[in-house]
């Protein structure tokens, strides 16, 4: 179910669900902080096993007054991203690029889902996260899950311990665009063909909102 698990069996440099309690200093925070502005929003991140097909791992960026990725018992690392509590502090394109790949690598791939918010809907969610952690090993779905579910729009996304619930879940929220990403191929299986969601294919394959 949950990628820790799963990459024990698999690789131990990829990503999963194992957190640890971290606090880095002011200064280092300070340092990192990224405020892009635009349009505030809200992106899901869910890894995906292609060989079960069954979610791996589930994650938050949020972009608000400033950017972070709330990583729940994750084990991506980046000393360009300093953490508190499983908070990722400087979530620049680089370092998301970095961490898209880290959580598509192997027999994974990454299902991206955005969705604009208001301003203070993209705060609040932001002053959650940073009160969420840190978040024990396989939790990672849930608590992610139980910040959306305070969010005005968000109520009705599933609580459950499952990513793969929880993205099909995020799947039916108004204005969510979705996209998919593939990092290095499994060396174990370098033809494979990615297990992808239904729903996700449905949501990746519907019109625009207004079209």
């Amino acid at each position: 179910m949950i990628r820790g698990i799963a990459a024990a069996t698999v690789a131990a440099t990829l990503s999963g669900c194992g957190g640890e309690r971290i606090w880095a200093p002011d200064e280092a925070v300070q340092a990192a902080r990224y405020a892009p502005g635009g349009q505030a929003e809200l992106t899901l991140l869910t890894s995906i096993n292609d060989r079960s097909g069954e979610g791996a791992h589930s994650a938050l960026i949020i972009n608000a007054s400033e950017r972070v990725l709330f990583d729940p018992a994750g084990n991506w690392d980046s000393k360009y991203a300093p953490e508190r509590h499983d908070v990722r502090y400087g979530f620049t394109p680089q370092m998301q690029a970095s961490y898209f790949g880290f959580q598509s690598s192997g027999p994974f791939h990454a299902v991206i889902q955005r969705v604009p918010v208001s301003a203070e809907v993209a705060e609040r969610a932001l002053q959650l996260a940073k009160t969420a952690g840190p978040v024990p090993d396989a939790l990672c779905a849930s608590s992610t899950s139980g910040i959306l579910r305070q969010l005005p729009g968000f109520e009705n996304v599933s609580g459950s311990m499952f990513p793969k619930t929880l993205m099909e879940s995020f799947a039916a929220i108004p204005g969510v665009q979705t996209s998919v990403e593939f990092g290095s191929p499994d060396p174990d299986n370098p033809t494979r063909v990615p297990r992808m969601s239904p729903v996700v294919v449905a949501a990746m394959n519907a019109p625009p909102p207004g079209s």
